[in-house]
């Protein structure tokens, strides 16, 4: 098996080595990647690995900014030393979410869960076990979700129920809060760190510009390459396209 670890603290990624050859001599490393950057241009002059070990915070920057430059095919297992993460991490094609220090029985906890899942014979067999991990970690952590955002309108300050938000989303390098109204507010706050504090089946991070409320979701129409396209209301003058990797996750959310 071939494997590529991104890691931007040299120790944490020789552990994790070592930590590979003890469940299987015969798994090679590929390489070890410190940076978005990096992984990226491996990531485009390099056929994809068996498997990605990934670290979520980098020396430029948060991983999944990887996943928005770059088609992520294989199979993928986090370890962090933050779980704040883990949500926004199994929306990706994620194996695992390990926390920091690895522990070996977890990690091979995780290959022999990879294995299972690639000796699926169906697509649908991997994504519902995704969505049942995902579900899983949803219900077993205790999270406390925002039930309000402050705004700033004029001199002074508003309270915005999240039940009233349409949806989330970047322009001109400002996050705005868009109302069911169709009124619009700046935040403090990037898309990131925002979906941490969203309920996630009420939200979903449509894409690197986008967080929406289910109501959101007016018209949903098939598009081109197995991706959809959404028109929201109150609607938003940027087309709204979920890509081919989202868009069995955006159903599964549509449906529950």
């Amino acid at each position: 098996m071939d494997v590529l670890i991104i890691e931007d603290e040299n120790p944490a990624a020789e552990r994790l080595s070592n930590l590979l050859k003890q469940y299987d001599p015969g798994i090679r490393i590929l390489d070890i990647m410190g940076s978005v950057e990096d992984t990226v241009v491996w990531l485009k002059a390099n056929k994809l690995p068996d498997l990605i070990m990934l670290d979520i915070h980098l020396s430029d920057g948060l991983c999944f900014e990887i996943f928005e430059q770059v088609p992520v095919k294989c199979p993928v297992i986090f370890c962090t030393a933050y779980d704040e993460y883990a949500l926004k991490a199994f929306e990706l094609n994620s194996i695992d979410y390990l926390l920091k220090p690895v522990q070996q029985a977890k990690l091979e906890k995780s290959l022999e869960k990879m294995k299972d899942i690639r000796q699926a014979k169906s697509t649908g067999i991997e994504i519902s076990t995704q969505v049942t991990d995902l579900m899983g970690l949803i219900k077993s952590r205790e999270t406390s979700y925002k039930s309000r955002f402050m705004v700033k309108i004029g001199n002074r300050i508003k309270a915005v129920k999240t039940e009233d938000i349409a949806y989330f989303h970047s322009h001109n390098k400002l996050t705005l809060l868009v109302n069911k109204e169709g009124s619009s507010y700046p935040i403090d706050y990037a898309l990131d760190e925002l979906i941490n504090f969203l309920d996630p089946s009420i939200f979903f991070h449509v894409n690197r510009k986008l967080i929406i409320h289910i109501d959101a979701a007016r018209e949903i129409h098939p598009y081109f390459k197995g991706r959809m396209k959404l028109i929201l209301d109150p609607p938003l003058e940027d087309e709204v396209i979920v890509s081919s990797q989202r868009t069995p996750l955006f159903k599964i959310w549509l449906d529950q």
